[in-house]
């Protein structure tokens, strides 16, 4: 989904998006959809010739990204109060 599309339909997907997220986290599953990346070539020099002067970019699904966040956040959370990792 575009971001665009993402921001100007907020009110109407929020809830339905809420739903989704929670019931990932519950079951550990995201829709396949937003697990899929879209791989392009973009060229990082100026030869356009040479294969070496590019390089992958991977685009992933927004909503994907989002839930991806809320995850790292909570584990990130837990990890800082429950002192898991020191830092030497």
């Amino acid at each position: 989904m575009h971001p665009q599309v993402l921001r100007e339909l907020a009110d109407v997907i929020a809830k339905p998006l809420s739903i989704i997220f929670e019931s990932s986290w519950r079951t550990g599953e995201m829709p396949e959809e937003w697990r899929k990346a879209n791989v392009r070539s973009v060229l990082k020099k100026s030869k356009k010739e040479e294969p070496g002067n590019y390089r992958p970019v991977s685009f992933t699904s927004i909503p994907g990204k989002v839930m991806e966040q809320l995850i790292l956040d909570v584990i990130s959370k837990n990890v800082e109060e429950k002192k898991v990792i020191r830092i030497a």
